[in-house]
């Protein structure tokens, strides 16, 4: 099976792995807010409520840029199109945010949870390449007159 065939499901497991990483990370911060709220914790000062909401808010909205990007993948397999600019600039941030949290959770996490960021990258990363905008011909390296045309008639100079 190739790139072209294996496209469509290969978007729509990347789809499924971003809404419950979504749900993850929301279930994640709620529970972080939960223990900042009922554990008084503060940090420089800042009150416990405005800590604990601010997780519970970080959360939602990580969450719903995931889901965001879950419904462009599932887009892109439903159309079977390469998504727009706008889209693919999204996706192709949401594949760095997995590099940069891949990078960070090794050191802080373990293993296992730099695997799993690295497994969406990959998923992210094949979506994006197997649906990579095409151009229209395809010219030779040296450009037109390499592709064995005639030559271009030179033009007359004056003297």
């Amino acid at each position: 099976m190739g790139a072209v065939a294996a496209r469509r499901p290969v978007a729509v497991v990347t789809a499924v792995v971003l809404v419950l990483e979504a749900a993850g990370i929301v279930l994640l911060n709620w529970i972080l807010s939960v223990f900042v709220d009922k554990q008084q914790m503060s940090m420089a000062g800042l009150k416990t409520h405005a800590m604990a909401a601010g997780a519970w808010i970080g959360g939602l909205v990580f969450g719903l840029y995931l889901l965001f990007c879950a419904y462009l993948a599932l887009r892109c397999a439903i159309r079977d199109r390469a998504p727009g600019g706008f889209a693919r600039v999204v996706l192709i941030g949401c594949a760095v945010i997995h590099g940069v949290v891949g990078a960070f959770t090794v050191g802080l996490v373990g293993w296992t949870a730099f695997i799993g960021a690295m497994v969406v990258l990959g998923l992210l990363i094949f979506t994006l390449l197997a649906y990579a905008p095409t151009t229209g011909t395809a010219e030779p390296a040296g450009g037109p007159e390499s592709a064995g045309g005639p030559e271009p008639a030179a033009t007359p100079t004056a003297p």
